[in-house]
């Protein structure tokens, strides 16, 4: 192919050559319809469509291949900062919604927009042709008689009408209805309005015979109904009444994945993943009219208001998506209405669209599984940038769904967590150089804090006892535990005052999750006893105050009028020893063999602490100090029942065989620090419940435990 001329590189870079190309393909795709109709289906379809300008459509593809190479963005020189940057996320996000830009797609983007052209544009009615004609019906039941004689003598007995169809009374009905359709439709220019009756012809058109005619009617009607309420569109029916739209947008949700099924199944392997169907010439003639269902579908979700209906339309549209999933446009698109719904949504509906979500992520395909997985972690992302007593259910919510998804593919989830570990870790390395307030708000937010807690319940849950025994082998997720403890450790370090407290919290109840989970032993003591240690040790009295107790799960910074207050002092020595506790009876900790040694130093820095805060007479008494003094008990109980059980043992701290075989089968549930807990937990749970049924009005007294 030779180079393009001067005139058709100018033509292209005018921004009309795209127009040109569609306007063209159109006027063949309408060209091709009037042929159909004219009876010339036999006779011209293994001719190619006549084009005006043969070599200026080559021009024109050069010119596409030219002006595709472009724009494209240099990735392989960036640094690893502007890579992991702050702005990192936001471009994210802005590729994924500006597919233009992705030169990359750009023909793929035009096929998948073309498509969706003809999906609005045409008729379907290629798709009729699929359905055996009546002709071959009565051929079939001809031969009946001699090749089953007793089926047909049953069909006598039972079925008459079956025997006695008569194809050319039916196709002169139809054309009849159609044509008299026609001309109402020319005379009074209205739509025909959809009955109750003409939908239940359909429905049980679907039922009996998986009709292929009627699937096509219902669709197009469905289309009605997405677009009914917009200017400048072409429909085929009229509903006039909202129980009609309902009916009929129930009942494409729910017969159109039947009627698929049957006609074109799809393969679903042993994992769990899918394959799109296999090409054959009815999946080839239908695949339009998919597409077109499932853009309308991806249009109706926004306009939904009733929740049971909006729940329906994720659920079954989830059928569909191993059909569409071959076009990464709508596959595109799709992912962004259930992101926003899950994000936002109520409860039922939300949980309905991460199944979507997660359907979408159970491909086959590499591509759009890399897209599902970043697409939800960058949602994420965005929701938790501020948090609320209100908000932070949702959020938990999200989290928890979110992990379900990267724990699919532990070896695609593997690539994306390495990247977004590094990415904290990143942001940790600069604040630790600039030591600004800007660089420390880079770490100290509620962003980083859902992000070290969200990877903690990831490699939680993948690299669990129960899941690698499961499996069979170690994740790959697994080499992510070290990392992740170390970053996160380092951003408790980062700042240490009262008023960051809360966040260190936070992180510990992360590091503690992931511990109690994957049997990782990770040291917290020198994180949480610096707490209990300043406000026990504290010098001078603290201040009385009328401000209610702090929530420490919706606050990372500790507003300035608690700073001093005894009511900040004992809830923050109360949650830092609930923690420690939680930690001490955790299965790395008080199933170990050598917890009596392992508490040596946590039992003499709180016996010292307790003794400081005696000698001092302005310093903290009565709750905060009967905290830590039960807590020292329990663990000093604990450590001499281990003791008296390691009496028996005949073998040396040496053999670790025995070791992790008397680890194994003991239990450390019956131990005194063991209760101890479970009654702490217990007592704040039903606080919790008391304080949610006061919000609600539900209570009006609280009462102390």
């Amino acid at each position: 192919m030779g180079k393009a001329s001067k005139a058709t590189r100018k033509f292209a870079s005018s921004g009309q050559l795209k127009k040109t190309i569609q306007s063209r393909k159109k006027h063949q795709l309408v060209k091709k319809k009037i042929n159909s109709r004219r009876g010339a289906k036999g006779k011209g379809k293994d001719k190619a469509p006549v084009d005006v300008d043969e070599h200026g459509d080559e021009d024109e593809d050069e010119e596409v291949q030219e002006i595709k190479g472009q724009g494209k963005t240099d990735v392989k020189g960036m640094s690893v900062d502007d890579f992991l940057g702050a702005g990192f996320m936001e471009d994210d996000s802005d590729d994924e919604d500006n597919v233009d830009q992705d030169n990359s797609d750009g023909a793929e983007d035009e096929e998948d927009e073309d498509e969706e052209d003809v999906a609005d544009d045409q008729s379907f009615a290629s798709v009729d042709d699929l359905e055996d004609d009546g002709a071959a019906h009565m051929l079939e039941l001809s031969k009946l008689a001699e090749r089953d004689p007793e089926f047909y003598k049953y069909l006598q007995e039972n079925d008459m009408d079956l025997l006695e169809f008569n194809p050319t009374e039916m196709d002169d009905g139809e054309d009849d209805e159609a044509d008299e359709e026609e001309d109402v439709e020319m005379e009074s220019e209205k739509l025909p309005i959809l009955t109750k009756e003409i939908l239940r012809g359909w429905q049980k058109a679907l039922l009996d015979h998986r009709s292929l005619r009627a699937l096509r009617k219902l669709l197009i009607a469905f289309r009605s109904a997405a677009h009914m309420n917009e200017d400048n569109q072409v429909l085929a029916w009229s509903i006039d009444s909202s129980t009609m739209y309902n009916k009929l947008v129930t009942t494409a949700f729910k017969f159109t994945p039947v009627v698929l099924a049957h006609h074109i199944p799809y393969k679903t392997l042993p994992n769990g993943k899918y394959k799109p169907p296999t090409q054959t010439a009815k999946q080839k003639t239908l695949q339009k009219l998919i597409l077109s269902y499932f853009n309308n579908i991806v249009h109706l979700i926004p306009q939904l208001t009733d929740d049971e209906l909006l729940q329906l339309a994720f659920v079954e549209s989830a059928k569909i998506i191993p059909y569409i999933i071959t076009s990464r446009k709508a596959a595109k698109a799709y992912l962004k209405k259930c992101l926003e719904i899950w994000s936002s949504g109520k409860d039922s509906v939300r949980i309905a669209a991460f199944l979507s979500i997660r359907r979408l992520a159970s491909s086959a395909d590499d591509a759009i599984r890399d897209l599902a997985l970043k697409s939800t972690y960058l949602e994420l992302v965005r929701s938790s940038k501020s948090t609320s007593i209100h908000k932070l259910p949702s959020i938990n919510l999200m989290k928890n769904s979110a992990s379900e998804i990267f724990c699919l593919d532990h070896t695609t989830a593997y690539q994306h967590a390495f990247g977004y570990i590094r990415q904290l870790a990143i942001h940790l390395r600069n604040s630790m150089k600039t030591k600004t307030k800007e660089a420390y708000r880079q770490v100290y937010n509620w962003q980083y804090v859902h992000c070290v807690d969200f990877w903690a319940l990831v490699l939680a849950r993948a690299c669990s006892t129960e899941a690698q025994a499961e499996r069979g082998e170690e994740s790959e997720l697994k080499a992510l535990i070290y990392p992740l403890v170390q970053v996160s450790l380092g951003a408790i370090k980062l700042i240490s005052n009262a008023r960051s407290y809360p966040f260190h919290l936070h992180i510990a109840r992360s590091m503690l999750h992931l511990s109690r989970h994957t049997n990782t032993y990770i040291p917290l003591t020198p994180y949480l006893l610096p707490i209990i240690t300043a406000q026990l040790t504290a010098s001078g009295k603290p201040k009385s105050s009328t401000l209610r107790p702090l929530d420490f799960e919706s606050n990372i910074r500790v507003p300035a009028q608690y700073l001093k207050t005894r009511v900040y002092m004992e809830g923050l020595v109360d949650e830092a020893a609930f923690i420690l506790a939680e930690w001490l009876a955790s299965t790395p900790v008080h199933g170990s063999i050598a917890f009596p040694e392992i508490t040596v130093p946590v039992v003499v820095s709180l016996r010292k602490t307790l003794k400081a805060a005696k000698s001092k007479s302005k310093g903290a008494t009565g709750k905060e100090t009967g905290i830590v003094k039960g807590l020292v008990e329990r663990v000093e109980e604990s450590a001499k029942w281990i003791e008296e059980k390691r009496k028996s043992l005949r073998f040396a701290a040496g053999n670790m065989s025995d070791v992790e075989r008397w680890e194994a089968n003991f239990k450390a549930e019956d131990s005194p620090l063991a209760r101890y807990v479970k009654v702490q937990r217990k007592a704040r749970v039903k606080r919790k419940s008391l304080v949610e049924k006061a919000e609600k009005g539900e209570a009006e007294i609280l009462e102390d435990d």
